[in-house]
């Protein structure tokens, strides 16, 4: 992609003074977006972030440390980002929080924050953005949902709830806007070794009595077909794809390197979903209405729609190639 392909545009990245959000903001722009980051954190490292950010790639860095889990302010924010940097076509919701506990033990104070900040708040950026995006006839919406947003696990259940909820808010908005220049997806990454991560490994050691190691060993790298951490890296290249103007990718939700497919490899409606590497190296498993695969190409709806290789699943049993 070329570094000015995004030049003019605006973004907002939620939860991105640190972790994924930081890294797709500066992914965002290196590739010429002005760029409106938000969260919380220590004030003058945020204005360094800023700052710096600014400096590196010419473009215009805003800062709101607008409160995720009220409403009122995340709609604010669309409004703020709109007079720090223009017009806002780009919209990613990221921000999120966790907290691990059996059900009958879940406190709902800690349940209510983390629907209201993990989805809530996604549609309250999403419904104010929207109407600038229609009067411009572009958007791209990019929801960072998690490989959570299709199958569960124990003690997470606000997160899971809120996840698939994220799932299904996404496919909602790709449907209301398929006729449009905007575009709605949700990525869905397996485990990234950040800091809301690290806590979550540590609660599931005090849950589960076990250690560290045997956490990430035993529960969170277990369903990981490479065994390895998702590098926040991939999820910002990815969230570049699906924003380029040119296309992207056409309301998909994306699953990066996690089990979610049935023995079959096929969804509740029969769709086929394909394992493919996508540009450098990202893994994603994508559902698609495929017509054509031909020269490396992936063309649906008779559009070529991502440049890609191939990676063929084995068989039935066969779980690190994508089809479990």
């Amino acid at each position: 992609m070329s570094d000015i392909e995004l030049s003019g545009r605006g973004a907002i990245v939620t939860g991105s003074t640190s972790g994924i959000g930081l890294g797709i903001a500066r992914q965002l722009a290196r590739a010429g977006a002005n760029v409106m980051l938000n969260g919380f954190g220590d004030a003058d490292d945020i204005e360094n972030i800023r700052a710096t950010m600014e400096s590196d790639h010419g473009v215009r860095v805003g800062y709101s440390g607008a409160d995720m889990s009220d409403g009122v302010a995340a709609r604010g924010l669309i409004a703020k980002a709109q007079a720090a940097i223009g017009d806002v076509d780009i919209l990613v919701n990221n921000a999120g929080i966790q907290h691990v506990a059996p059900i009958d033990e879940f406190p709902p104070e800690k349940w209510e924050m983390i629907i209201a900040i993990n989805l809530v708040s996604s549609f309250h950026t999403i419904n104010a953005a929207l109407a600038g995006m229609k009067a411009r006839n572009f958007g791209r919406i990019v929801n960072i949902a998690s490989a959570h947003g299709l199958v569960a696990s124990p003690y997470k259940s606000a997160y899971v709830a809120a996840k698939h909820g994220l799932v299904g808010l996404t496919k909602t908005v790709a449907l209301e806007v398929a006729e449009t220049g905007i575009t709605c997806n949700a990525i869905c990454p397996g485990f990234v070794q950040t800091p809301l991560v690290d806590g979550q490994i540590d609660d599931q050691a005090k849950v589960n009595n076990m250690s560290r190691e045997e956490v990430i060993r035993d529960i969170v790298l277990a369903s990981q077909p490479s065994k390895r951490f998702v590098e926040a890296g991939h999820i910002a290249e990815t969230v570049l794809f699906s924003v380029r103007p040119g296309g992207g990718i056409l309301h998909r939700r994306l699953p990066v390197d996690r089990r979610g497919l049935d023995r079959r490899g096929r969804g509740a409606q029969g769709s086929v979903r394909t394992d493919i590497e996508l540009h450098r190296g990202v893994r994603l498993e994508r559902v698609a209405n495929v017509s054509a695969v031909s020269g490396g190409h992936l063309v649906a709806d008779g559009r070529r729609i991502a440049d890609i290789v191939l990676v063929g699943a084995e068989d039935d049993h066969e779980e690190k190639r994508g089809f479990v």
